[in-house]
């Protein structure tokens, strides 16, 4: 699987775990230079599985919380402890 921002792969892995219709990448497979880190909001604080949202390449060119982990999962998501997530302007594609 691999995971395209704007036409460039982001992750790429054979390793994929598919939850909920969501694909997530080992953290070694994603290239974290490309994320940052957001600032928690109330609602991502309220999150029983840790969440911490990332913004997608730098500067004004990013895509606002387009990649997400879970930092502290419980049981049903402990299998993609500290994975990656992507969504909205992320393609998550076969091959």
């Amino acid at each position: 699987m691999k995971a395209l921002w704007r036409g460039q792969v982001i992750a790429d892995s054979d390793a994929t775990i598919e939850i909920d219709r969501y694909t997530y990448f080992p953290r070694q497979s994603v290239r974290m230079e490309l994320l940052r880190a957001t600032a928690k909001t109330a609602s991502d604080r309220q999150c029983p599985h840790g969440v911490q949202f990332y913004d997608v390449g730098h500067g004004q060119k990013s895509s606002l919380r387009n990649a997400w982990s879970y930092e502290a999962p419980g049981d049903a998501m402990k299998q993609v402890d500290h994975w990656i997530g992507f969504w909205e302007e992320v393609e998550v594609q076969s091959g």
